[in-house]
């Protein structure tokens, strides 16, 4: 038994001693990681970019089901925001820098190690390299759980590696799966919505109603207004020759609500037109082949586009209700006027010719 005791004591110095020796070394730690994406720079830029995405290739994210995200309503660009737990762990992440399509830069905080992150975005051949570096300073008890995994920067090495090759499958596969179909002439009924109003560069567009979307739904989850209908997006105006558009990012409600002066969400009205409805499964960067297609529909089959009427995009399965991107639905509607109905020609008749009573009158059995 004594010896047992000697055993144990020589166990849990050596326990001890290591314990010391970790948290007497120094916290700080960086690691950098490169990786191919098959996909074109502008589309991996941006889908890293939103954390929503993240969810679909973080290696760390996939392989614990029990971690809870909480996003902000900035998911996207300078400002955003994400947050998770998993238990009593607990960490956040804030975007600090953005330069478009080239580079980004973020905060984390996990569990009380801090660390600046880094991602690098460079057009290659057979796509875009990717570099994430990472750089932070560890607290005590991360020293000491990351010491017996192997260290941090093996742990944060494998978990970047994984997740780039996650992104890679990801954006090649999700990317690339789409459907487009003209579902043919609809009328889209009447109604109220709120909505909010930006106007900006062509190019802007796809990002502004990120971002505005976002916003929407936050401002109806804090109000606790009940949505009476898909989000969608009015192109009030689409002006390429001089590339400039105006955008109403909307949400349909039962009935109409006032909004106090100020707010940057106004009251709407949703007007009933004849469209031409047009359906997108995929991600919305084939949004471009799906009007064209529209257009050309409508071009072919003799319609003729109504000006006045509202060019609008529903998000029917965005992000918020499926991560895949190839499984996201958006419908197209372009205002078309309806065509004419041509009534069937009538039957000429014979003028009335005057008879004698002696001669009966006849009747033709076919137009003269």
């Amino acid at each position: 038994m004594r010896i047992l005791k000697y055993i144990f004591l020589l166990i849990l110095l050596a326990l001890v001693g290591i314990t010391v020796y970790v948290a007497t070394q120094k916290g700080d730690f960086e690691v950098t990681k490169s990786s191919i994406i098959k996909t074109p720079r502008s589309t991996v830029f941006n889908y890293v970019n939103d954390y929503k995405n993240w969810e679909t290739f973080g290696s760390w994210m996939q392989k614990d089901s029990n971690i809870k995200f909480n996003y902000d309503a900035k998911t996207i660009g300078a400002g955003a925001k994400c947050a998770f737990e998993n238990g009593s762990d607990e960490g956040s992440i804030r975007t600090v820098f953005v330069k478009e399509n080239d580079s980004l830069a973020q905060k984390a905080n996990y569990n009380g190690t801090t660390a600046t992150i880094s991602w690098k975005f460079k057009d290659t051949i057979g796509g875009t390299k990717i570099t994430v570096h990472s750089k932070g300073k560890m607290d005590i008890m991360t020293k000491i759980t990351t010491f017996f995994e192997g260290g941090i920067t093996s742990i944060l090495g494998d978990i970047y590696e994984k997740s780039l090759r996650n992104l890679d499958k990801t954006l090649h596969y999700e990317m690339k799966t789409y459907s487009i179909k003209v579902n043919g002439i609809v009328q889209r009924p009447s109604g109220f919505c709120l909505k909010q109003t930006v106007s900006c560069h062509i190019k802007s567009v796809g990002k502004n109603t990120k971002i505005l979307m976002a916003r929407m739904v936050h401002f109806f989850k804090k109000n606790k207004i009940p949505m009476a209908g898909k989000p969608f997006v009015n192109y009030d105006r689409y002006d390429v020759a001089n590339d400039f558009a105006t955008i109403s990012i909307c949400i349909p409600v039962r009935e109409l609500i006032s909004i106090t002066d100020g707010s940057d969400v106004a009251s709407g009205e949703i007007v009933a037109f004849t469209c031409l409805k047009t359906t997108l499964t995929g991600d919305y960067s084939h949004s471009k082949e799906a009007w064209a297609k529209a257009k050309k529909y409508i071009a072919d089959n003799g319609f003729k586009e109504n000006f006045a009427g509202s060019y609008t995009e529903v998000y029917v399965k965005t992000i918020d209700d499926i991560k895949q991107p190839s499984k996201w639905v958006t419908e197209i509607y372009i205002p078309v006027f309806p065509k004419a109905i041509v009534l069937p020609k009538p039957l000429e008749t014979l003028p009335t010719q005057a008879v004698t009573s002696e001669e009966p009158m006849a009747v033709p059995t076919e137009n003269p």
